[in-house]
């Protein structure tokens, strides 16, 4: 077995289950917190309205919740199987903080959801919103601890090696790494913008089957309105966030940036074909200086280029075009968040109904980009400056790594369609009195 074919397909397999999983918890947990805003609407003015609202809503939330624990558990199953290099080094860190996020999270989801899902009959009001709201503060509390993990692959720090493998010598300073304030707020923000569009896309897609719905249109001006507060927000996050990661991670700002050599006022660059073999940019369309002028706020400043992080920084190409569609994502969500909810505010027009559908799902392609520039961006270590992704792969035959992948592959795709259609299907029947 051919030991890069190896790492390639391993790679391959596991970006291809962590894609498909992290489509579901990034709606899943901002639209809890939607759930509990329509309950508690309910509550408070007893219209059939929000009741019916938030039955379909619930469903929506149910299958979605649904799909993100199955596709978590098989991905799970991999760390053992395609990484082993990696357990046996950071086990002993990653083992606990997974193991906290089902303790603290999944079980708080668990013993709640059963009573959000099926209870409002059965217990008191009070008891009803406690649940929707622990089902929402779970959800939460599962990214906390994920994203702990995850930042601190990327900038790891309150680590200590006993023998071979790393041990915490400090929680608190693993749990809080220098990137995981950034990443953590830059992922909700990015949850509640993917929620967003998915309530005012839905309700878009019911409102040009039946205008006269009213409630359709309140799920509308209300996924619009938190979208325009949500987007704004994510830019500022977002330049906190690239501002940190030139401090602790800059091999991966100089991929974003497809900057090849040190030097001072670097170019902003706007489009290019990176060739990563010739170490140049084809074809690019460039801002004199602005980069300096983002990320130093000098038009002077030096920025580190890839040649001073040779051999080991990132592939550019995937780094530097996957940034670039997140940020052309975002600021389409921007600008329909504002243009949308100010039209909305008197009228809801056909064609700004078609803008909105059509962005249902627009979180998703931000959010995977995202996830290609902060995994790819820190290749070829699997843990930064620790752990090297080639050292951690297992020794599973290609053959049997191909074969599951395509498994997986065929599989994902017939759900993630089947997915979409049944959503779409219940947007349009609309919610149910």
């Amino acid at each position: 077995m051919d030991a890069g074919d190896a790492l390639l397909l391993a790679r391959a397999q596991f970006g291809l289950n962590i894609a498909f999983h992290i489509l579901f918890p990034t709606l899943s947990i901002a639209l809890a917190w939607f759930l509990l805003y329509f309950r508690v609407k309910y509550a408070r003015s007893n219209d059939p309205g929000w009741l019916a609202t938030y039955r379909l809503w619930v469903k929506i939330f149910a299958l979605t919740f649904a799909m993100g624990v199955v596709s978590g558990i098989t991905m799970s199953f991999q760390f053992g199987t395609n990484w082993p290099g990696y357990m046996l080094k950071v086990g002993n860190i990653a083992g606990p903080l997974l193991g906290y996020e089902v303790l603290t999270a999944f079980f708080l989801e668990a013993t709640f959801l059963g009573v959000m899902l099926f209870g409002m009959e059965r217990v008191s009001t009070r008891v009803h919103l406690f649940s929707s709201l622990m089902v929402a503060v779970g959800t939460t509390l599962s990214a906390f601890w994920i994203l702990a993990l995850s930042s601190w692959m990327q900038t790891p720090q309150g680590h200590v090696m006993d023998g071979g493998a790393l041990i915490a010598g400090d929680w608190v300073a693993v749990i809080f790494n220098p990137s995981f304030p950034y990443r953590f707020t830059h992922m909700m923000l990015a949850s509640g913008l993917s929620a967003a569009f998915l309530v005012a896309g839905l309700s878009a897609w019911r409102l040009l089957k039946a205008q006269r719905d009213t409630g359709a249109l309140r799920t509308l001006r209300a996924g619009a309105l938190v979208a325009a507060i949500l987007a704004p927000l994510q830019v500022f996050v977002g330049d906190l966030h690239g501002l940190n990661t030139l401090e602790h991670q800059p091999a991966k700002i100089a991929a974003i940036e497809a900057l090849w050599q040190t030097g001072k006022g670097a170019p902003l660059v706007l489009f290019a074909i990176p060739d990563d073999d010739k170490r140049r940019n084809d074809y690019a369309i460039e801002v004199p200086r602005l980069a300096s002028l983002i990320l130093k706020h000098d038009p002077d400043a030096e920025l580190k280029g890839l040649d001073a992080f040779a051999p080991d920084h990132p592939p550019v190409a995937p780094v530097f075009f996957a940034f670039r569609v997140m940020v052309g994502v975002g600021v389409l969500m921007l600008a329909l968040a504002w243009a949308g909810g100010w039209i909305l505010r008197k009228r809801a027009p056909r064609g700004l109904l078609w803008c909105f559908a059509g962005m249902t799902f627009s979180g998703w392609v931000a959010t995977l980009a995202g996830w290609l520039v902060t995994e790819i961006g820190r290749q070829p270590w699997l843990v930064t400056g620790i752990l090297r992704t080639a050292d951690a792969v297992g020794r599973v035959p290609d053959a049997a790594l191909g074969a599951s992948f395509a498994g997986y592959l065929l599989v994902y795709s017939v759900m993630l369609v089947s997915y979409v259609v049944v959503l779409t299907y219940m947007a349009r029947e609309g919610a149910k009195p």
